[in-house]
Protein backbone atom coordinates (compact mmCIF):
# COMPACT_ATOMS: atom_id res chain seq x y z
CA UNK A 1 0.00 0.00 0.00
CA UNK A 2 2.79 2.38 0.89
CA UNK A 3 4.43 1.61 -2.43
CA UNK A 4 1.46 3.07 -4.24
CA UNK A 5 1.95 6.42 -2.60
CA UNK A 6 5.72 6.31 -3.05
CA UNK A 7 5.48 5.58 -6.78
CA UNK A 8 3.09 8.50 -7.22
CA UNK A 9 5.23 10.92 -5.26
CA UNK A 10 8.53 10.22 -7.00
CA UNK A 11 7.80 12.19 -10.22
CA UNK A 12 6.17 14.96 -8.19
CA UNK A 13 9.19 15.23 -5.91
CA UNK A 14 11.53 15.15 -8.87
CA UNK A 15 9.59 17.95 -10.53
CA UNK A 16 9.57 19.95 -7.32
CA UNK A 17 13.31 19.49 -6.93
CA UNK A 18 13.85 20.72 -10.47
CA UNK A 19 11.70 23.77 -9.83
CA UNK A 20 13.59 24.51 -6.63
CA UNK A 21 16.86 24.22 -8.49
CA UNK A 22 15.65 26.69 -11.10
CA UNK A 23 14.53 29.02 -8.31
CA UNK A 24 17.89 28.80 -6.58
CA UNK A 25 19.75 29.49 -9.80
CA UNK A 26 17.51 32.43 -10.58
CA UNK A 27 18.04 33.76 -7.06
CA UNK A 28 21.77 34.15 -7.57
CA UNK A 29 22.75 37.06 -9.78
CA UNK A 30 26.11 37.62 -11.42
CA UNK A 31 27.20 39.90 -8.59
CA UNK A 32 26.48 37.25 -5.98
CA UNK A 33 23.36 38.93 -4.56
CA UNK A 34 20.34 36.83 -3.71
CA UNK A 35 16.90 37.21 -5.25
CA UNK A 36 13.56 36.86 -3.51
CA UNK A 37 13.33 33.36 -2.01
CA UNK A 38 9.53 33.61 -2.00
CA UNK A 39 9.06 34.07 -5.76
CA UNK A 40 6.16 31.86 -6.84
CA UNK A 41 7.19 28.83 -8.88
CA UNK A 42 3.72 27.54 -9.81
CA UNK A 43 1.01 28.74 -12.17
CA UNK A 44 -0.44 32.23 -11.81
CA UNK A 45 -4.09 33.09 -11.27
CA UNK A 46 -4.31 34.23 -14.92
CA UNK A 47 -2.85 30.93 -16.11
CA UNK A 48 -5.26 29.00 -13.93
CA UNK A 49 -8.26 30.96 -15.23
CA UNK A 50 -7.22 30.59 -18.87
CA UNK A 51 -8.59 27.69 -20.88
CA UNK A 52 -6.30 24.69 -20.64
CA UNK A 53 -6.36 21.11 -21.85
CA UNK A 54 -9.86 19.67 -21.95
CA UNK A 55 -10.45 17.40 -18.95
CA UNK A 56 -13.18 14.91 -18.16
CA UNK A 57 -14.20 14.80 -14.49
CA UNK A 58 -16.42 12.14 -12.97
CA UNK A 59 -18.65 13.29 -10.10
CA UNK A 60 -20.47 11.03 -7.66
CA UNK A 61 -22.28 11.85 -4.44
CA UNK A 62 -25.13 10.61 -2.24
CA UNK A 63 -28.77 11.05 -3.12
CA UNK A 64 -29.81 14.70 -2.75
CA UNK A 65 -32.49 13.89 -0.17
CA UNK A 66 -32.23 17.15 1.75
CA UNK A 67 -31.28 20.76 1.11
CA UNK A 68 -27.57 20.63 1.90
CA UNK A 69 -26.91 17.65 -0.36
CA UNK A 70 -29.03 19.24 -3.08
CA UNK A 71 -26.80 22.30 -2.93
CA UNK A 72 -23.67 20.12 -2.97
CA UNK A 73 -24.84 18.48 -6.19
CA UNK A 74 -25.97 21.66 -7.95
CA UNK A 75 -22.74 23.36 -6.88
CA UNK A 76 -20.62 20.68 -8.54
CA UNK A 77 -22.58 21.02 -11.78
CA UNK A 78 -22.40 24.83 -11.72
CA UNK A 79 -18.66 24.77 -11.07
CA UNK A 80 -18.05 22.47 -14.04
CA UNK A 81 -20.28 24.60 -16.26
CA UNK A 82 -18.14 27.60 -15.33
CA UNK A 83 -15.08 26.11 -17.05
CA UNK A 84 -14.83 25.91 -20.85
CA UNK A 85 -12.32 23.07 -20.58
CA UNK A 86 -14.25 20.73 -18.26
CA UNK A 87 -16.65 17.94 -19.24
CA UNK A 88 -18.56 16.63 -16.23
CA UNK A 89 -19.83 13.08 -16.13
CA UNK A 90 -22.30 12.78 -13.29
CA UNK A 91 -23.29 9.51 -11.66
CA UNK A 92 -26.80 9.18 -10.30
CA UNK A 93 -26.91 10.15 -6.62
CA UNK A 94 -27.28 7.17 -4.33
CA UNK A 95 -27.12 6.23 -0.66
CA UNK A 96 -26.21 2.65 -1.63
CA UNK A 97 -22.45 2.16 -1.31
CA UNK A 98 -22.42 -0.74 -3.81
CA UNK A 99 -24.09 1.41 -6.46
CA UNK A 100 -21.61 4.21 -5.87
CA UNK A 101 -18.72 1.76 -6.14
CA UNK A 102 -20.11 0.63 -9.50
CA UNK A 103 -20.29 4.26 -10.65
CA UNK A 104 -16.64 4.87 -9.75
CA UNK A 105 -15.61 1.66 -11.52
CA UNK A 106 -17.42 2.96 -14.60
CA UNK A 107 -15.43 6.20 -14.40
CA UNK A 108 -12.22 4.13 -14.20
CA UNK A 109 -13.22 2.10 -17.27
CA UNK A 110 -13.98 5.34 -19.14
CA UNK A 111 -10.49 6.63 -18.22
CA UNK A 112 -11.73 9.99 -16.96
CA UNK A 113 -9.05 12.53 -16.07
CA UNK A 114 -10.15 12.97 -12.44
CA UNK A 115 -12.88 11.86 -10.04
CA UNK A 116 -14.61 14.01 -7.42
CA UNK A 117 -16.26 11.79 -4.85
CA UNK A 118 -18.46 12.51 -1.85
CA UNK A 119 -18.84 8.95 -0.57
CA UNK A 120 -22.05 7.74 0.97
CA UNK A 121 -19.70 5.83 3.30
CA UNK A 122 -16.03 6.79 3.35
CA UNK A 123 -14.74 3.40 4.50
CA UNK A 124 -16.85 1.48 1.98
CA UNK A 125 -15.60 3.59 -0.96
CA UNK A 126 -11.93 3.53 0.03
CA UNK A 127 -10.96 0.44 -1.94
CA UNK A 128 -12.46 1.59 -5.24
CA UNK A 129 -10.96 5.06 -4.78
CA UNK A 130 -7.55 3.43 -4.33
CA UNK A 131 -8.21 1.47 -7.51
CA UNK A 132 -8.77 4.75 -9.36
CA UNK A 133 -5.56 6.22 -7.93
CA UNK A 134 -3.62 3.12 -8.97
CA UNK A 135 -5.01 3.59 -12.49
CA UNK A 136 -3.50 7.08 -12.55
CA UNK A 137 -6.78 8.93 -12.00
CA UNK A 138 -6.55 11.55 -9.23
CA UNK A 139 -9.43 11.34 -6.76
CA UNK A 140 -10.72 14.37 -4.86
CA UNK A 141 -12.36 13.25 -1.61
CA UNK A 142 -15.20 15.54 -0.48
CA UNK A 143 -16.70 15.85 3.03
CA UNK A 144 -16.68 12.21 4.22
CA UNK A 145 -13.14 10.92 4.47
CA UNK A 146 -11.79 7.66 3.14
CA UNK A 147 -10.13 5.32 5.61
CA UNK A 148 -6.76 5.48 3.80
CA UNK A 149 -4.71 8.46 2.71
CA UNK A 150 -3.75 6.48 -0.39
CA UNK A 151 -7.31 6.72 -1.71
CA UNK A 152 -7.17 10.39 -2.74
CA UNK A 153 -4.90 13.01 -4.25
CA UNK A 154 -6.67 15.80 -2.37
CA UNK A 155 -9.31 16.00 0.34
CA UNK A 156 -11.62 18.94 1.00
CA UNK A 157 -13.71 19.02 4.16
CA UNK A 158 -15.95 21.12 6.29
CA UNK A 159 -14.85 21.53 9.91
CA UNK A 160 -17.28 19.55 12.06
CA UNK A 161 -15.32 19.99 15.29
CA UNK A 162 -14.90 23.66 14.41
CA UNK A 163 -18.66 24.02 13.98
CA UNK A 164 -19.15 22.93 17.57
CA UNK A 165 -16.42 25.26 18.78
CA UNK A 166 -17.94 28.19 16.86
CA UNK A 167 -21.43 27.51 18.20
CA UNK A 168 -20.20 27.07 21.76
CA UNK A 169 -18.02 30.18 21.63
CA UNK A 170 -20.90 32.30 20.33
CA UNK A 171 -23.21 31.02 23.08
CA UNK A 172 -20.53 31.70 25.71
CA UNK A 173 -20.26 35.28 24.46
CA UNK A 174 -24.02 35.81 24.58
CA UNK A 175 -24.35 34.27 28.05
CA UNK A 176 -21.32 36.01 29.49
CA UNK A 177 -21.46 35.94 33.29
CA UNK A 178 -24.47 33.61 33.52
CA UNK A 179 -22.76 30.68 35.22
CA UNK A 180 -26.07 28.91 35.85
CA UNK A 181 -27.27 29.16 32.24
CA UNK A 182 -29.08 26.13 30.79
CA UNK A 183 -27.61 25.23 27.40
CA UNK A 184 -29.27 22.56 25.27
CA UNK A 185 -28.16 20.71 22.15
CA UNK A 186 -30.11 19.12 19.30
CA UNK A 187 -27.64 16.87 17.51
CA UNK A 188 -27.88 15.04 14.20
CA UNK A 189 -27.40 11.29 13.87
CA UNK A 190 -25.38 10.24 16.92
CA UNK A 191 -23.74 7.26 15.25
CA UNK A 192 -22.00 9.45 12.66
CA UNK A 193 -18.43 10.65 13.35
CA UNK A 194 -19.40 14.11 12.09
CA UNK A 195 -22.07 14.43 14.80
CA UNK A 196 -19.64 13.20 17.43
CA UNK A 197 -17.07 15.76 16.29
CA UNK A 198 -19.61 18.59 16.39
CA UNK A 199 -20.75 17.64 19.88
CA UNK A 200 -17.19 17.36 21.15
CA UNK A 201 -16.29 20.80 19.81
CA UNK A 202 -19.44 22.26 21.39
CA UNK A 203 -18.69 20.64 24.75
CA UNK A 204 -15.08 21.83 24.71
CA UNK A 205 -16.02 25.42 23.88
CA UNK A 206 -18.66 25.57 26.62
CA UNK A 207 -16.27 24.13 29.18
CA UNK A 208 -13.83 26.90 28.33
CA UNK A 209 -16.29 29.48 29.67
CA UNK A 210 -17.54 27.42 32.60
CA UNK A 211 -20.75 26.09 31.00
CA UNK A 212 -21.86 22.63 30.00
CA UNK A 213 -24.55 20.90 27.96
CA UNK A 214 -27.47 20.69 30.36
CA UNK A 215 -29.86 18.84 28.04
CA UNK A 216 -29.28 16.97 24.79
CA UNK A 217 -31.39 15.14 22.20
CA UNK A 218 -30.53 13.70 18.79
CA UNK A 219 -32.49 13.99 15.55
CA UNK A 220 -31.72 12.66 12.07
CA UNK A 221 -31.17 15.67 9.76
CA UNK A 222 -34.82 15.60 8.63
CA UNK A 223 -37.62 18.09 9.26
CA UNK A 224 -39.76 15.46 11.00
CA UNK A 225 -36.85 14.29 13.12
CA UNK A 226 -35.98 17.84 14.12
CA UNK A 227 -39.55 18.59 15.15
CA UNK A 228 -39.86 15.41 17.20
CA UNK A 229 -36.53 15.87 18.99
CA UNK A 230 -37.19 19.54 19.72
CA UNK A 231 -40.66 18.79 21.09
CA UNK A 232 -39.14 16.24 23.44
CA UNK A 233 -36.44 18.69 24.54
CA UNK A 234 -38.86 21.55 25.18
CA UNK A 235 -41.36 19.48 27.14
CA UNK A 236 -38.62 18.09 29.40
CA UNK A 237 -36.93 21.44 30.07
CA UNK A 238 -39.11 24.35 31.21
CA UNK A 239 -36.03 26.57 31.54
CA UNK A 240 -33.56 26.93 28.66
CA UNK A 241 -31.25 29.85 27.90
CA UNK A 242 -29.70 28.73 24.61
CA UNK A 243 -29.95 25.85 22.13
CA UNK A 244 -27.56 24.72 19.42
CA UNK A 245 -29.21 22.76 16.62
CA UNK A 246 -26.60 20.99 14.46
CA UNK A 247 -28.40 21.18 11.14
CA UNK A 248 -30.57 23.80 9.45
CA UNK A 249 -32.50 21.23 7.41
CA UNK A 250 -33.77 19.59 10.60
CA UNK A 251 -33.97 23.15 11.95
CA UNK A 252 -37.17 23.70 9.96
CA UNK A 253 -38.78 21.10 12.21
CA UNK A 254 -37.07 22.52 15.28
CA UNK A 255 -38.55 25.95 14.58
CA UNK A 256 -41.98 24.39 14.04
CA UNK A 257 -41.79 22.72 17.46
CA UNK A 258 -40.68 25.96 19.12
CA UNK A 259 -43.52 27.88 17.50
CA UNK A 260 -46.03 25.20 18.51
CA UNK A 261 -44.81 25.31 22.10
CA UNK A 262 -44.99 29.10 22.19
CA UNK A 263 -41.46 29.30 23.61
CA UNK A 264 -39.32 32.42 23.24
CA UNK A 265 -37.36 32.31 26.48
CA UNK A 266 -34.07 31.30 24.82
CA UNK A 267 -32.06 31.95 21.67
CA UNK A 268 -31.29 29.34 19.01
CA UNK A 269 -28.12 28.80 16.99
CA UNK A 270 -28.36 26.75 13.81
CA UNK A 271 -25.86 24.76 11.78
CA UNK A 272 -24.82 24.39 8.10
CA UNK A 273 -26.16 27.72 6.82
CA UNK A 274 -29.51 27.52 5.01
CA UNK A 275 -31.09 30.54 3.36
CA UNK A 276 -34.26 29.80 5.36
CA UNK A 277 -32.44 30.37 8.64
CA UNK A 278 -30.42 33.29 7.32
CA UNK A 279 -33.62 35.05 6.24
CA UNK A 280 -35.00 34.68 9.77
CA UNK A 281 -31.72 35.77 11.31
CA UNK A 282 -31.76 38.88 9.12
CA UNK A 283 -35.39 39.64 10.05
CA UNK A 284 -34.46 39.28 13.74
CA UNK A 285 -38.04 38.47 14.71
CA UNK A 286 -37.67 34.97 16.18
CA UNK A 287 -35.48 32.92 18.53
CA UNK A 288 -32.99 32.04 15.77
CA UNK A 289 -30.09 34.49 16.14
CA UNK A 290 -27.19 32.76 14.41
CA UNK A 291 -26.11 29.78 12.36
CA UNK A 292 -22.70 28.15 11.84
CA UNK A 293 -21.52 27.51 8.29
CA UNK A 294 -20.83 24.00 7.03
CA UNK A 295 -20.02 24.82 3.40
CA UNK A 296 -22.34 23.43 0.73
CA UNK A 297 -19.69 24.54 -1.78
CA UNK A 298 -17.31 21.65 -1.01
CA UNK A 299 -18.07 19.69 -4.19
CA UNK A 300 -17.75 22.85 -6.29
CA UNK A 301 -14.34 23.39 -4.72
CA UNK A 302 -13.56 19.74 -5.47
CA UNK A 303 -14.32 20.27 -9.17
CA UNK A 304 -12.00 23.30 -9.25
CA UNK A 305 -9.22 21.32 -7.54
CA UNK A 306 -9.70 18.35 -9.89
CA UNK A 307 -9.32 20.65 -12.90
CA UNK A 308 -6.09 22.16 -11.56
CA UNK A 309 -4.60 18.75 -10.77
CA UNK A 310 -5.63 17.17 -14.09
CA UNK A 311 -4.13 20.11 -16.00
CA UNK A 312 -0.91 20.07 -13.98
CA UNK A 313 -1.58 23.49 -12.47
CA UNK A 314 -1.10 24.73 -8.92
CA UNK A 315 -2.83 26.99 -6.42
CA UNK A 316 -1.67 30.43 -7.49
CA UNK A 317 -1.66 32.10 -4.08
CA UNK A 318 0.72 29.54 -2.60
CA UNK A 319 4.49 29.95 -2.84
CA UNK A 320 4.92 26.17 -2.99
CA UNK A 321 4.02 24.96 -6.52
CA UNK A 322 1.34 22.50 -5.51
CA UNK A 323 -2.29 21.74 -4.75
CA UNK A 324 -2.52 20.84 -1.03
CA UNK A 325 -3.43 17.30 -0.05
CA UNK A 326 -5.89 18.35 2.66
CA UNK A 327 -8.05 21.46 2.89
CA UNK A 328 -10.38 22.09 5.84
CA UNK A 329 -12.84 24.94 5.32
CA UNK A 330 -13.76 27.45 8.00
CA UNK A 331 -16.89 27.32 10.21
CA UNK A 332 -17.83 30.99 10.76
CA UNK A 333 -20.83 32.18 12.75
CA UNK A 334 -23.49 34.09 10.78
CA UNK A 335 -25.50 36.73 12.66
CA UNK A 336 -27.66 39.67 11.61
CA UNK A 337 -24.49 41.77 11.52
CA UNK A 338 -22.76 39.74 8.78
CA UNK A 339 -25.54 37.71 7.14
CA UNK A 340 -25.25 39.61 3.85
CA UNK A 341 -21.70 38.29 3.46
CA UNK A 342 -22.92 34.67 3.45
CA UNK A 343 -26.48 34.50 2.20
CA UNK A 344 -25.61 34.27 -1.51
CA UNK A 345 -23.92 30.92 -0.86
CA UNK A 346 -26.67 29.60 1.41
CA UNK A 347 -28.74 26.55 0.46
CA UNK A 348 -32.50 26.10 0.46
CA UNK A 349 -33.85 23.70 3.11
Amino acid sequence: MHGIRTRRLRPILAGTAALLAVGLLAGCTSDGSEGDATDRQGTTSDENAAKGDNVVIGWSGPEADHGWLGAINSGAIAAADGFDDVELRQAEGTNDASQQIAAVEQFINEKVDAIVLLPTDGAALTEVAMKAMEAGIPVINVDREFSSTFASRATILGDNYGMGVSAGTYICEQLDGQSDAVVAEIAGIDSLPLTQDRSQGFKDALEDCGLDVSARVAADFTVAGGESAASQLLSANPKIDAIWNHDDDQGVGVMAAIDAAGRDDFFLVGGAGSVNMMDRIKADDSVIKATVIYPSTQAADGIALARLIAQGKTMSDLITPSVPYRIVLDAPVVTKDNVDEFIDLAFES
